[in-house]
Protein backbone atom coordinates (compact mmCIF):
# COMPACT_ATOMS: atom_id res chain seq x y z
CA UNK A 1 0.00 0.00 0.00
CA UNK A 2 2.86 2.34 0.82
CA UNK A 3 4.45 1.53 -2.38
CA UNK A 4 1.53 1.78 -4.69
CA UNK A 5 -0.15 5.09 -2.75
CA UNK A 6 3.67 6.57 -3.26
CA UNK A 7 3.68 5.88 -6.76
CA UNK A 8 0.56 7.20 -7.86
CA UNK A 9 1.14 10.62 -5.68
CA UNK A 10 4.37 10.77 -7.63
CA UNK A 11 2.64 10.03 -11.11
CA UNK A 12 0.08 12.63 -10.36
CA UNK A 13 2.90 15.28 -10.29
CA UNK A 14 4.28 13.66 -13.44
CA UNK A 15 7.38 12.00 -11.93
CA UNK A 16 8.34 9.76 -14.66
CA UNK A 17 8.34 6.05 -14.62
CA UNK A 18 11.69 5.21 -14.39
CA UNK A 19 12.69 7.55 -11.64
CA UNK A 20 9.37 5.83 -9.78
CA UNK A 21 11.07 2.71 -10.40
CA UNK A 22 14.65 3.36 -9.13
CA UNK A 23 13.24 5.63 -6.12
CA UNK A 24 9.59 5.05 -4.95
CA UNK A 25 9.86 1.15 -5.38
CA UNK A 26 13.65 0.37 -4.88
CA UNK A 27 13.69 2.28 -1.27
CA UNK A 28 10.10 0.70 -0.80
CA UNK A 29 11.64 -2.51 0.08
CA UNK A 30 13.70 -1.60 2.25
CA UNK A 31 11.08 0.00 4.35
CA UNK A 32 10.58 -2.84 6.73
CA UNK A 33 14.30 -3.06 7.39
CA UNK A 34 14.41 0.77 8.37
CA UNK A 35 11.03 0.89 10.66
CA UNK A 36 12.39 -2.32 12.33
CA UNK A 37 15.26 -0.07 13.14
CA UNK A 38 13.76 2.85 13.78
CA UNK A 39 11.31 0.96 16.65
CA UNK A 40 14.25 -1.41 17.98
CA UNK A 41 16.20 2.22 18.74
CA UNK A 42 13.66 3.38 20.17
CA UNK A 43 13.01 0.52 22.25
CA UNK A 44 16.47 -0.28 23.13
CA UNK A 45 16.81 -3.09 21.55
CA UNK A 46 20.13 -1.84 19.40
CA UNK A 47 20.96 -5.52 19.14
CA UNK A 48 18.34 -6.63 16.69
CA UNK A 49 18.33 -3.33 14.70
CA UNK A 50 21.83 -4.36 14.26
CA UNK A 51 21.67 -7.79 12.94
CA UNK A 52 18.32 -6.69 11.05
CA UNK A 53 20.76 -4.23 8.86
CA UNK A 54 23.49 -6.14 8.84
CA UNK A 55 21.95 -9.36 8.68
CA UNK A 56 19.56 -8.08 5.75
CA UNK A 57 22.51 -7.21 3.56
CA UNK A 58 24.07 -10.64 3.98
CA UNK A 59 20.59 -12.24 3.10
CA UNK A 60 20.39 -9.57 0.14
CA UNK A 61 23.74 -10.67 -1.79
CA UNK A 62 23.83 -14.44 -0.24
CA UNK A 63 19.84 -15.44 -0.13
CA UNK A 64 18.33 -13.21 -2.83
CA UNK A 65 21.04 -12.63 -5.32
CA UNK A 66 22.02 -16.04 -5.35
CA UNK A 67 18.26 -17.50 -5.26
CA UNK A 68 17.87 -15.00 -8.17
CA UNK A 69 21.14 -16.20 -10.80
CA UNK A 70 19.11 -20.10 -9.79
CA UNK A 71 15.93 -18.76 -11.76
CA UNK A 72 17.95 -17.07 -14.33
CA UNK A 73 21.92 -16.03 -14.92
CA UNK A 74 22.51 -12.56 -14.12
CA UNK A 75 24.52 -10.44 -16.92
CA UNK A 76 25.93 -7.32 -15.98
CA UNK A 77 25.75 -5.13 -19.25
CA UNK A 78 24.91 -1.26 -17.99
CA UNK A 79 27.43 1.30 -16.27
CA UNK A 80 25.69 1.92 -13.50
CA UNK A 81 25.44 -1.24 -11.63
CA UNK A 82 29.19 -1.48 -12.16
CA UNK A 83 30.17 2.49 -10.25
CA UNK A 84 27.66 0.64 -7.19
CA UNK A 85 29.04 -2.09 -6.64
CA UNK A 86 32.58 -0.78 -6.37
CA UNK A 87 31.12 2.21 -4.14
CA UNK A 88 28.85 -0.64 -1.61
CA UNK A 89 32.47 -2.08 -1.49
CA UNK A 90 33.72 0.98 -0.19
CA UNK A 91 30.61 1.82 2.33
CA UNK A 92 30.84 -1.63 3.57
CA UNK A 93 34.79 -1.36 4.52
CA UNK A 94 33.79 2.10 6.21
CA UNK A 95 31.25 -0.06 8.49
CA UNK A 96 34.27 -2.46 8.96
CA UNK A 97 36.23 -0.17 10.07
CA UNK A 98 33.70 1.95 12.00
CA UNK A 99 33.26 -1.27 14.06
CA UNK A 100 37.32 -1.50 14.99
CA UNK A 101 37.30 0.71 17.89
CA UNK A 102 38.61 -1.63 20.13
CA UNK A 103 41.87 -2.71 18.15
CA UNK A 104 42.24 0.78 16.63
CA UNK A 105 41.64 3.06 19.93
CA UNK A 106 40.94 0.40 22.88
CA UNK A 107 36.86 1.73 23.18
CA UNK A 108 34.25 -0.10 23.34
CA UNK A 109 32.91 -1.07 19.70
CA UNK A 110 30.27 1.56 19.06
CA UNK A 111 28.67 2.90 15.94
CA UNK A 112 27.99 6.90 18.02
CA UNK A 113 26.31 8.91 16.38
CA UNK A 114 29.29 10.82 14.56
CA UNK A 115 29.34 7.71 12.96
CA UNK A 116 25.63 7.64 11.63
CA UNK A 117 26.09 11.35 10.45
CA UNK A 118 29.16 10.50 8.10
CA UNK A 119 26.83 7.41 6.45
CA UNK A 120 24.21 9.88 6.13
CA UNK A 121 26.40 12.14 4.16
CA UNK A 122 27.63 9.57 1.95
CA UNK A 123 23.87 8.59 1.23
CA UNK A 124 23.87 12.35 -0.20
CA UNK A 125 26.83 11.48 -2.63
CA UNK A 126 25.25 8.06 -3.65
CA UNK A 127 21.44 10.15 -4.61
CA UNK A 128 23.55 12.85 -6.28
CA UNK A 129 25.01 10.23 -8.53
CA UNK A 130 22.02 8.23 -9.18
CA UNK A 131 20.33 11.77 -10.00
CA UNK A 132 22.86 12.39 -12.69
CA UNK A 133 23.13 8.43 -14.16
CA UNK A 134 18.71 9.50 -14.75
CA UNK A 135 19.55 12.62 -16.15
CA UNK A 136 22.96 11.44 -18.26
CA UNK A 137 22.86 7.49 -19.08
CA UNK A 138 19.07 7.09 -20.14
CA UNK A 139 19.94 4.27 -22.54
CA UNK A 140 21.30 2.28 -19.50
CA UNK A 141 20.01 -0.89 -19.18
CA UNK A 142 18.60 -0.76 -15.72
CA UNK A 143 17.20 2.26 -16.46
CA UNK A 144 15.71 1.27 -19.56
CA UNK A 145 14.27 -2.51 -17.70
CA UNK A 146 12.84 0.17 -14.51
CA UNK A 147 10.66 1.79 -17.32
CA UNK A 148 8.91 -1.18 -18.13
CA UNK A 149 9.55 -3.28 -15.28
CA UNK A 150 6.08 -5.16 -14.43
CA UNK A 151 6.02 -4.42 -10.93
CA UNK A 152 6.58 -0.46 -11.53
CA UNK A 153 3.42 -0.68 -13.83
CA UNK A 154 1.26 -2.39 -10.98
CA UNK A 155 2.12 -0.07 -7.95
CA UNK A 156 1.71 3.42 -10.28
CA UNK A 157 -1.98 3.68 -9.09
CA UNK A 158 -3.13 5.57 -12.42
CA UNK A 159 -6.96 5.71 -11.66
CA UNK A 160 -7.11 6.87 -7.99
CA UNK A 161 -6.61 10.37 -7.53
CA UNK A 162 -4.42 12.01 -4.67
CA UNK A 163 -6.47 11.61 -1.92
CA UNK A 164 -6.69 8.19 -2.17
CA UNK A 165 -3.26 7.71 -2.69
CA UNK A 166 -2.18 9.31 0.11
CA UNK A 167 -4.88 7.53 2.33
CA UNK A 168 -3.27 4.76 0.81
CA UNK A 169 0.28 6.16 1.75
CA UNK A 170 -0.72 6.46 5.10
CA UNK A 171 -2.48 2.95 5.62
CA UNK A 172 1.01 1.51 4.67
CA UNK A 173 2.98 3.29 6.50
CA UNK A 174 0.83 2.71 9.71
CA UNK A 175 1.11 -1.34 9.01
CA UNK A 176 4.72 -0.95 8.67
CA UNK A 177 4.72 0.92 11.93
CA UNK A 178 2.54 -1.98 13.51
CA UNK A 179 4.49 -4.70 12.13
CA UNK A 180 7.73 -3.32 13.12
CA UNK A 181 6.73 -3.01 16.50
CA UNK A 182 5.74 -6.88 16.69
CA UNK A 183 9.01 -7.84 15.06
CA UNK A 184 10.55 -6.22 17.82
CA UNK A 185 8.70 -7.42 20.69
CA UNK A 186 8.63 -11.15 19.11
CA UNK A 187 12.30 -11.20 17.85
CA UNK A 188 13.40 -10.49 21.83
CA UNK A 189 11.04 -13.35 22.80
CA UNK A 190 12.15 -15.84 20.45
CA UNK A 191 15.68 -14.88 20.95
CA UNK A 192 15.02 -15.52 25.02
CA UNK A 193 13.11 -18.93 24.24
CA UNK A 194 16.29 -20.25 22.03
CA UNK A 195 19.07 -18.97 24.18
CA UNK A 196 20.82 -16.88 21.71
CA UNK A 197 21.46 -13.58 21.22
CA UNK A 198 19.46 -11.07 19.79
CA UNK A 199 21.59 -10.10 17.28
CA UNK A 200 21.54 -13.30 15.50
CA UNK A 201 17.66 -13.61 15.72
CA UNK A 202 18.19 -9.98 14.31
CA UNK A 203 20.57 -11.68 10.95
CA UNK A 204 18.39 -14.31 10.16
CA UNK A 205 15.06 -14.27 11.45
CA UNK A 206 14.15 -10.64 11.38
CA UNK A 207 16.81 -9.68 8.45
CA UNK A 208 15.43 -12.29 5.94
CA UNK A 209 11.63 -11.12 7.36
CA UNK A 210 12.46 -7.53 6.46
CA UNK A 211 14.34 -8.70 2.82
CA UNK A 212 11.37 -10.99 1.24
CA UNK A 213 10.51 -7.49 -0.60
CA UNK A 214 13.56 -7.76 -2.55
CA UNK A 215 13.58 -11.30 -2.99
CA UNK A 216 10.22 -10.84 -4.56
CA UNK A 217 11.24 -7.94 -6.45
CA UNK A 218 14.54 -9.38 -8.18
CA UNK A 219 12.89 -12.45 -8.47
CA UNK A 220 10.58 -11.21 -10.75
CA UNK A 221 13.00 -9.31 -12.30
CA UNK A 222 15.29 -12.45 -13.13
CA UNK A 223 12.25 -14.45 -14.30
CA UNK A 224 11.71 -11.63 -16.70
CA UNK A 225 15.18 -11.71 -17.86
CA UNK A 226 15.76 -8.25 -16.34
CA UNK A 227 18.89 -9.21 -14.60
CA UNK A 228 20.85 -5.54 -14.70
CA UNK A 229 17.17 -4.82 -12.57
CA UNK A 230 17.68 -7.49 -10.37
CA UNK A 231 20.96 -6.63 -9.49
CA UNK A 232 20.71 -2.93 -9.37
CA UNK A 233 17.69 -3.86 -7.00
CA UNK A 234 19.94 -5.78 -4.73
CA UNK A 235 22.99 -3.20 -3.95
CA UNK A 236 20.76 -0.37 -3.81
CA UNK A 237 18.97 -2.19 -1.19
CA UNK A 238 22.07 -2.62 0.21
CA UNK A 239 23.61 0.53 0.26
CA UNK A 240 20.26 2.32 1.48
CA UNK A 241 20.15 -0.30 4.23
CA UNK A 242 23.92 0.96 5.36
CA UNK A 243 23.35 4.32 4.43
CA UNK A 244 20.00 5.04 6.15
CA UNK A 245 18.59 2.35 8.43
CA UNK A 246 21.22 1.53 10.21
CA UNK A 247 22.56 4.96 10.82
CA UNK A 248 18.64 6.00 11.46
CA UNK A 249 19.33 3.82 14.54
CA UNK A 250 22.39 5.20 15.53
CA UNK A 251 21.28 8.60 15.38
CA UNK A 252 18.18 7.96 18.14
CA UNK A 253 20.25 5.71 20.07
CA UNK A 254 24.30 5.01 19.61
CA UNK A 255 24.32 1.12 18.71
CA UNK A 256 27.36 -0.99 20.33
CA UNK A 257 28.69 -3.53 18.23
CA UNK A 258 27.36 -6.99 18.89
CA UNK A 259 29.67 -9.75 19.82
CA UNK A 260 30.65 -11.05 16.37
CA UNK A 261 29.42 -7.97 14.86
CA UNK A 262 32.67 -7.06 12.97
CA UNK A 263 32.46 -11.01 11.92
CA UNK A 264 29.41 -10.46 10.15
CA UNK A 265 30.47 -6.99 8.23
CA UNK A 266 33.65 -8.96 7.51
CA UNK A 267 31.41 -11.40 5.86
CA UNK A 268 29.07 -9.00 4.44
CA UNK A 269 32.60 -7.27 2.78
CA UNK A 270 33.23 -10.61 1.53
CA UNK A 271 30.55 -11.07 -0.25
CA UNK A 272 30.52 -7.37 -1.99
CA UNK A 273 34.15 -8.64 -2.66
CA UNK A 274 33.64 -11.76 -4.54
CA UNK A 275 30.96 -10.25 -7.00
CA UNK A 276 33.61 -8.27 -8.79
CA UNK A 277 36.22 -11.30 -9.78
CA UNK A 278 33.11 -12.85 -10.77
CA UNK A 279 31.53 -10.71 -13.39
CA UNK A 280 35.64 -9.34 -14.43
CA UNK A 281 36.55 -13.18 -15.34
CA UNK A 282 32.66 -14.65 -15.95
CA UNK A 283 32.15 -12.47 -19.10
CA UNK A 284 29.92 -10.08 -16.62
CA UNK A 285 28.09 -13.28 -15.88
CA UNK A 286 26.59 -15.16 -12.32
CA UNK A 287 25.84 -18.35 -13.42
CA UNK A 288 23.83 -20.94 -11.50
CA UNK A 289 26.50 -22.84 -9.89
CA UNK A 290 27.63 -19.38 -8.23
CA UNK A 291 24.28 -18.40 -7.22
CA UNK A 292 23.97 -22.17 -5.42
CA UNK A 293 27.51 -21.11 -4.28
CA UNK A 294 26.21 -18.06 -2.34
CA UNK A 295 23.01 -19.75 -1.14
CA UNK A 296 25.12 -22.19 0.66
CA UNK A 297 27.40 -20.04 1.73
CA UNK A 298 24.59 -17.96 3.45
CA UNK A 299 22.98 -20.38 5.12
CA UNK A 300 26.72 -22.49 6.40
CA UNK A 301 27.39 -19.02 8.04
CA UNK A 302 23.98 -18.94 9.40
CA UNK A 303 24.42 -22.38 10.91
CA UNK A 304 27.49 -20.99 12.50
CA UNK A 305 26.16 -18.08 13.85
CA UNK A 306 23.29 -20.09 15.54
CA UNK A 307 25.49 -22.52 17.22
CA UNK A 308 28.30 -20.17 17.88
Amino acid sequence: MLVRGASGIARIFHVPTMVIGLTVVAFGTSTPELVVNITGALRGETDLAFGNAVGSNLANFGLVLGMAALLSPIYLQGQVVRREVPFLLLVTAILMVMAWDQPLSGTTPLLDRGDAIILFLLFTVFVYFMVRDVVRDKGDPVFVEAEQFPAVGKSLGRGPGLALNSVLALLGMAALVYGGTMTIEQGAVIAELMQVPQVVVGIFVVAVGTSLPELVTSAIAAYKNETDLALGNIVGSNIFNSLVVLPAAGIIQPIPIPEGGDLDLAVGFAFVLVMIPLFVFSNARLGRRAGAALVCTYFAYMAYRFMA
